[in-house]
């Protein structure tokens, strides 16, 4: 799925830059420079000279799926870790505050220890090393200088300094002037290398709380956590990737070192420069840094793959909302064929008001309030799904919607696209990709994006050659593959009422 944000040209400029693509697909490829580190580290670089500014990604192919067993919700919280500082940023005294640090941790595991005994629970034990934690960690704030990565990039004029956690990846990024390379580079190398973990017990309640209130309390969050756990059922793609509430409670820093270890292989990172750079002095720099990480030797995570699904399932959730749903259908993952057919699919279906789905559900009908298709759901590492999210609009209901999208599915399964329709599907597709290659930190991304999942960035140059190959038979074969009653999970959120039934049953 190609990134998109708002961009406008008249009609007859898009006819011009369609026509155009693919021979600007084939110069971006030639000035993009491939390198890679002794230790394994993989860089690309993109010289543009249209401002002094350089955006900088670091994609390490380490996410939620790498997790160990009980141990959901560590790579998030790596995440939030990894903004603390190191041995020698964010400290007054590091000899003094590792001390410290070392006690926080057995206190801390002492009472998660404590807490989490089935029997013979000693409660006035628990408020004793409550207690010493909380002093611990009071004296521990003298030693230690918070958000103090954030001021070095803010004082040096960065933008858009954030970073995410996925099912596959976890990325960091930021854009910088040009002349700052060096910063980045030393800042982010020496928190690869010397992470310190402050504040880990007080940020570990903050991601509670992010959790309540993005999953307990919210009724999409629900109901997507619902769908995924019940589309998945060995893959982990199931598990949410800010955790299952009984593993995060008590995740331990010897869980997130474990993670941080799959942070430290080089193999597992790329690294994509964007903007006015001069190539050859910024692989220099970026070495100088980064080559010093050490290979890993350490094996890649055993991920188990989904049994293929031979039933419809569905699963009820209840909530004080309105009504809602998501459809999925399981597919295979870029780069094989279906995926960019399931990409011009997603486009005739849902992009736009005029897209099929939203002009007869919700428009013609009124049926439904909203309607979205998304391919790839959740991630690309592996097999995904073809997903449809829907709500329906009062006084009709999930039962009647989800009747409504079944007959849209099975007019594509029984009757081939138009030309007209499939044309302005693929133009729509090659006006998103342009409008995906407009800016340094939108290359950035997308590069490291492909390079790391797919081990070629040239998936981006030969995206709209694959689209404008789709044809109206393709889209019929993989709805008649795919989109069948027995490879479907449905998850429908209902107002709670006194009749609740069950939650989780089988299709009928």
């Amino acid at each position: 799925m190609l990134t998109r944000n708002r961009f406008c040209l008249l009609l007859t400029g898009l006819i011009i830059f369609c026509w155009a693509v693919p021979a600007w697909a084939i110069d971006l490829e030639k000035k993009v420079i491939k390198a890679k580190l002794d230790n394994g580290l993989t860089i690309l670089m993109l010289e543009r000279k249209f401002s002094p500014t350089v955006s900088l990604y670091i994609r390490h192919r380490v996410g939620a799926v790498d997790e160990v067993k009980g141990q959901s919700g560590a790579a998030h919280v790596l995440e939030h870790m990894m903004f603390k500082g190191t041995t020698t940023i964010g400290t007054k005294n590091y000899a003094a505050e590792k001390k410290l640090l070392t006690q926080i941790e057995q206190i801390g595991s002492a009472l998660d220890n404590e807490r989490m005994r089935q029997t013979n629970v000693e409660q006035k034990r628990i408020e004793q090393l409550a207690m010493s934690l909380k002093q611990l960690q009071s004296e521990h704030r003298q030693y230690y200088i918070p958000n103090e990565i954030d001021r070095l990039y803010t004082e040096n004029g960065g933008l858009d300094m954030n970073a995410s956690t996925g099912q596959d990846v976890t990325t960091y990024h930021i854009s910088l002037p040009a002349n700052k390379i060096e910063l980045w580079a030393r800042i982010e190398a020496d928190r690869l290398l010397h992470p310190v973990f402050r504040e880990f017990y007080t940020e570990r309640d903050v991601i509670l709380e992010e959790r309540r209130q993005r999953v307990e309390s919210s009724p999409d969050g629900k109901l997507h956590e619902s769908f995924m756990s019940s589309a998945y059922t060995v893959h982990p793609y199931g598990v949410p990737i800010i955790g299952l509430p009984q593993d995060l409670t008590y995740i331990s820093q010897a869980a997130i070192r474990h993670i941080h270890q799959k942070y430290l292989s080089p193999g597992n990172m790329v690294i994509t420069v964007v903007g006015d750079i001069n190539p050859q002095k910024t692989l220099k720099l970026i070495d100088q840094y980064f080559g010093r990480i050490p290979k890993s030797n350490s094996l890649p995570a055993t991920i188990p793959a989904e049994p293929p699904q031979t039933e419809g399932r569905k699963v009820d959730v209840f909530f004080d909302a309105s009504p809602s749903m998501i459809i999925g259908y399981h597919k295979p993952t870029a780069p094989a064929a279906e995926d960019y057919v399931f990409d011009v699919l997603e486009t005739i279906l849902s992009k736009g008001r005029t897209s099929r789905m939203y002009a007869k559900l919700v428009l013609q009908m009124q049926i439904a309030d909203s309607i979205s298709v998304h391919n790839g759901m959740p991630a690309t590492r592996y097999p995904n799904l073809f997903a449809i999210w829907a709500r329906p609009r009062h006084p009709h209901t999930n039962d009647e919607l989800l009747a409504a999208v079944f007959h849209e599915l099975e007019n594509i399964k029984n009757y081939p696209i138009p030309d007209k329709e499939l044309t302005k599907a693929k133009n729509q597709l090659k006006m998103d990709y342009i409008k995906s290659l407009d800016s340094n930190a939108e290359l950035a991304s997308i590069l490291s994006y492909y390079e790391l999942l797919l081990g070629d960035y040239r998936y981006i140059s030969n995206y709209i050659s694959h689209i404008d190959k789709v044809t109206a038979m393709d889209i019929q074969a993989v709805a008649v593959k795919y989109l069948v009653a027995e490879n479907r999970t449905i998850a429908v959120l209902n107002k709670k009422t006194n009749e609740n039934t069950n939650a989780g049953k089988n299709e009928k």
